[in-house]
């Protein structure tokens, strides 16, 4: 199709992409869309962000303790 349209692959993609979600209906929200992506979901752990430094004093200092 790339070659007889004279398109690239990566457009006829990003064409078929954009197609496909311009007629969902809108109930799909972004996170749900790359939510096995982010690092909360699959560690679990929901405050990573918020509380790395503390998280990361913890265990420094119980491995420091041994």
């Amino acid at each position: 199709m790339a070659e007889t349209t004279r398109t690239s692959k990566s457009r006829i993609i990003r064409d078929a992409l954009s197609r496909y979600l311009d007629a969902k209906d809108g109930t799909v929200i972004p996170f749900d869309l790359g939510k096995d992506l982010f690092g909360q979901v699959g560690s679990g752990k929901r405050d990573l962000s918020a509380n790395y430094k503390k998280i990361l004093k913890e265990k420094l200092d119980a491995k420091h303790a041994r």
